[in-house]
């Protein structure tokens, strides 16, 4: 299975939306709140994870928490013969936080974080030197103000299922 087959369903719509409330609750709270039974969650959960449909289990910490209280996008344009050199390369570089491939004129969008904006400029050198990068763009962000979310598109959902 993978994330782009997996339908979710009103039970995994519930456990979800719970958990993007409080995503440390136990498995037992979580069960008696949604009125399941608890090898239905675990179930649930395992097969969610198993199909690539929920992000790695990890404790995502705030840049910002570790001095790193600038935060860009880098856009970069590269030699497509090159472009698994150009991620292997990137991969390497602490400060690059996610790498997407986007439709369109860029090539590959890059969030990226450092400490100050000269900080900024050294991590956007770094990238631009990587093997088959032929240019970037940096547009530093001045305030996250939608930050990554599911939940109403999980609310969504459900009542379009209703």
């Amino acid at each position: 299975m993978n994330s782009d087959t997996y339908q979710l369903d009103e039970t995994d719509r519930r456990i979800l939306l719970a958990l993007d409330a409080d995503p440390r609750v136990p498995i037992m709270m979580l069960a008696q709140q949604l009125g399941l039974a608890r090898g239905t969650v675990q179930t649930r959960l395992e097969r969610l994870a198993h199909s690539g449909a929920l992000r790695p289990n990890t404790a995502r910490i705030l840049p910002a928490s570790m001095g790193r209280g600038v935060s860009a996008f880098v856009s970069a344009e590269l030699n497509q013969a090159a472009l698994n050199d150009a991620i292997a390369a990137l991969r390497q570089i602490p400060e690059v936080l996610e790498c997407v491939a986007p439709a369109g004129d860029t090539d590959l969008l890059i969030r990226v974080s450092a400490t100050d904006p000269d900080d900024l400029y050294r991590v956007s050198e770094e990238i631009r030197l990587c093997p088959g990068i032929t240019r970037t763009s940096t547009s530093m962000i001045l305030r996250d103000v939608i930050p990554y979310r599911t939940t109403e598109l999980l609310k969504k959902l459900s009542k379009d299922q209703h």
